[in-house]
């Protein structure tokens, strides 16, 4: 088997959601979300494009309904045992919520409180639809798992760190690679290959790369372009370990900065700061964006930002490495010691043209944060 962790982990995490169900006076969840698969025994695979359902009841017992070329995946990777692997069959008009439901009948679930993800990736509406009509009673349960998840134990953490290190590897290729006349085809190879080298893993999204007026978009598109002597280029990327994930972000300039772009340099490294004084055990969210925000707006720079400055790193798959909840205004949920954030403070004026921004993942502590990359905040002229 491939496991990332102890079984002494597999059974704390197993109890923690058994309690979290207790709580929720649920006697079983269907987690479709491939994190929850993924944290509570290990399984990883990206079948969960296709129906695909673990049961967790509150007694501890876990089955997976997959596809039969996840059978061996799960095998492979998860501490389940071959009884608790069960495959729908596929053929033509086939229904995998019938299976789903002679499962739970098998378990004594038939009449039970269950809940259910609808919050992922991993069910989508037409499958979810069709759960729905099978089991009208469902309860609405997103939050049962995935808040567990957000805590992470310090062998999670030492998975953070590991991406980190990877991130920041990854940028000492890109600023090796970048220079006027660069191929940002090269600049992303670089970047994606010391991760790989590192053994790391895919991204949960596409590393992010633009130059030019491309600089000021915060997604991937498709299209590579040379880089001019004066030109700007903004990437974000993270170095992911055992699906664990460390954002950064950075705007490197090429040639000379103007003092416009050393100005917007300036008030993220400050906005930066101003967000990690602001997380600690017990605060809201929201405080964190409210601190981004009048930064940039003691600046000048209140059309230049955006809604949100952050969000919560995990073990995440496509189609995004985002693990809410996020950084936004009036967001009143707690933080909590032993969650990883990736704070970033993007600057987007396109009045100038100019773009600006500065990020990376940090772990808050009993007494604050602590940063998880030893990359400098400086400005790169290269």
């Amino acid at each position: 088997m491939s496991l990332h962790f102890t079984a002494e982990e597999f059974t704390t995490r197993r109890e923690q959601a058994c309690a979290a169900l207790r709580r929720a006076n649920l006697d079983a969840i269907l987690l479709f979300a491939p994190e929850s698969h993924l944290w509570l025994t290990g399984y990883d695979t990206f079948g969960f494009a296709m129906f695909q359902c673990m049961v967790l009841g509150a007694d501890g017992r876990i089955d997976l309904l997959t596809r039969a070329p996840d059978q061996r995946q799960a095998q492979h990777t998860s501490i389940l045992e071959d009884d608790q692997i069960h495959i729908w069959p596929e053929f033509e008009g086939a229904q995998p919520q019938k299976d789903l439901v002679a499962l739970l009948a098998d378990r004594g679930l038939s009449n039970a409180r269950i809940g259910w993800e609808t919050q992922t990736a991993g069910l989508t509406m037409w499958n979810g639809q069709r759960v729905r009509d099978a089991f009208p009673n469902l309860i609405e349960a997103s939050d049962v798992v995935r808040h567990c998840r957000r805590l992470k134990s310090p062998a999670e953490i030492d998975m953070h760190r590991r991406a980190a290190a990877l991130s920041d590897d990854a940028l000492d290729a890109a600023l090796k690679t970048t220079h006027a006349g660069a191929f940002e085809g090269d600049i992303l190879s670089a970047m994606q290959g010391a991760v790989f080298e590192g053994g790391g893993d895919y991204a949960g999204n596409e590393f992010i790369i633009g130059s030019g007026p491309g600089a000021l978009l915060c997604r991937y598109y498709s299209g590579r372009r040379h880089l001019d002597t004066s030109d700007q280029i903004t990437l974000e990327w993270s170095g992911a370990y055992a699906r664990y994930h460390a954002a950064m972000m950075r705007t490197l300039i090429i040639g000379p900065a103007s003092d416009v772009q050393k100005r917007m340099h300036a008030a993220t490294v400050e906005a930066l700061s101003a967000c990690e004084a602001a997380i600690r055990p017990g605060a809201p969210m929201g405080d964190v964006f409210d601190a981004h925000a009048r930064v940039f707006d003691a600046y000048g720079f209140h059309d230049a930002r955006l809604q949100a400055c952050g969000y919560g790193m995990g073990a995440v798959y496509n189609p995004i490495w985002v693990d809410f909840p996020m950084f936004y205004e009036g967001n009143p949920l707690p933080i909590e010691a032993g969650q990883v954030f990736f704070l970033h403070m993007i600057l987007m004026d396109s009045d100038s043209g100019y773009a600006m921004c500065n990020g990376h993942s940090v772990l808050v502590t009993e007494t604050g944060v602590e940063r998880l990359s030893r990359s400098p905040l400086d400005l790169v002229s290269l």
